[in-house]
C-alpha cells in the first residue's frame, strides 16, 4: 500500500521520445544473444569469490562491463576511477536514478552494494545479476523496515564497504531529477564515512537521451528492447569530490549537500539537448522523507 512519503516522479511516458538512430535486425539479434551469453556467464560470480580480494573486484567488475557493452552501451568515467578514495574505508554513494542500466555502469566501475526497489528482485535474469552483487533491497511501502535497512547499510558501512544509494528513491527521465531523500544518508552519519555523489547521464553523440530511462508504463522488456535497438548509446559515471564526515549536522543537510554538488555538475558541465525534455526544465518539489 502507497504512503504519503513514497518517493514519485512526473516523468512517463511522454518523456521518452524522439527517433534516434538504430541498428539493423541482425545487430539487435546478435546484442540479445551477446547480452544472455554474458548473463549466463555470470557463474563466474561464484568462482571470483574464491580469489583474493583485489582479483575478486576485478574480475566481477569486468563481468557487469562485459554485460553493459553487450547490451551495445559504451562506458565512460570521469574523475576517480573508483568510488572509494581511501581502501577499506566505507563509503556511501549518492547517485541519481534513470534506467534499470544503472546497477550495471555503476559495478562497472566499481562493484558495490546497491540498495533498490524490492521489485528488482524479482526481475528476469538482470535480478539475479543485481542480487549476486550484494543488493540490499527496500521495500518503498513498508515504511517500518526502513529504520532496519538504515542499521544494516551502517553496518556494512562501518566494516569498509562501498554501499549505492538512488538517491532521489525512484527512477527519473536523464533530463529532469528529484530531490535527493534524507532517510538513507543517515546511515553515512551513523558510520561515520564520507559521502560520494556520482551523476549518471546517457547519451547518444553529443546530446542527453531519454531512451534508456525506465519510467511511465514501461515494462522492463520494451526498456530492454529499445536499448537494443539504439545506436550509439553512451552512459557517462560523473564520480564527484567526497562529502567528509562532519561537514553534516543531519541526515537532511548531508542529502542537500550531496544533491547540490550533483546540480552544480549538471548545470555547468553536463549540456542538455535543447530539442527535447524542455518541459522538465523545471525541478518538480517532493515531499522529503523524514
Amino acid at each position: 500500500m502507497s504512503h504519503a512519503w513514497m518517493p514519485t516522479s512526473p516523468c512517463g511516458d511522454g518523456c521518452v521520445s524522439g527517433t534516434p538512430a538504430e541498428v539493423g535486425k541482425l545487430r539487435q539479434v546478435w546484442r540479445a544473444v551477446t547480452a544472455v551469453t554474458a548473463i549466463l556467464c555470470g557463474a563466474m560470480i561464484a568462482v571470483a569469490l574464491l580469489l583474493p580480494s583485489k582479483q575478486r573486484e576485478s574480475t566481477i567488475r569486468m563481468w557487469f562491463h562485459a554485460v553493459l557493452r553487450a547490451f551495445g552501451v559504451k562506458l565512460e568515467v570521469h574523475g576517480a576511477r573508483k568510488f572509494q578514495e581511501i581502501p577499506k574505508r566505507g563509503v556511501l554513494v549518492a547517485s541519481n536514478h534513470v534506467s534499470w542500466l544503472d546497477e550495471l555502469a555503476i559495478d562497472s566501475v566499481q562493484p558495490i552494494k546497491i540498495v533498490a526497489k524490492k521489485d528488482i528482485k524479482s526481475w528476469p535474469v538482470l535480478g539475479k545479476i543485481i542480487t549476486a552483487a550484494g543488493t540490499v533491497y527496500l521495500d518503498r511501502e513498508k515504511l517500518r523496515e526502513l529504520p532496519q535497512t538504515v542499521h544494516e547499510l551502517a553496518a556494512s558501512l562501518r566494516n569498509g564497504s562501498a554501499v549505492g544509494i538512488h538517491a532521489e528513491g525512484t527512477t527519473w527521465c536523464g533530463l529532469a531529477s528529484g530531490r535527493y531523500k534524507p532517510a538513507l544518508f543517515q546511515a553515512a552519519l551513523d558510520a561515520g564515512v564520507p559521502v560520494r555523489p556520482i551523476v549518471l547521464r546517457y547519451r547518444i553523440g553529443d546530446h542527453v537521451t531519454t531512451q534508456p530511462a525506465f519510467v511511465g508504463s514501461d515494462t522492463l522488456v520494451d526498456s530492454i528492447r529499445r536499448v537494443l535497438r539504439v545506436k550509439g548509446l553512451v552512459v557517462e559515471v560523473h564520480v564527484l569530490d567526497e562529502i567528509a564526515p562532519g561537514r553534516a549536522e543531519n541526515r537532511r543537510e548531508l542529502a542537500r549537500l550531496a544533491e547540490e554538488q550533483s546540480n552544480r555538475l549538471t548545470s555547468t558541465e553536463l549540456e542538455i539537448a535543447p530539442s527535447t525534455g524542455d518541459s522538465h526544465r523545471a525541478r518538480t518539489i517532493t515531499s522529503l522523507v523524514a
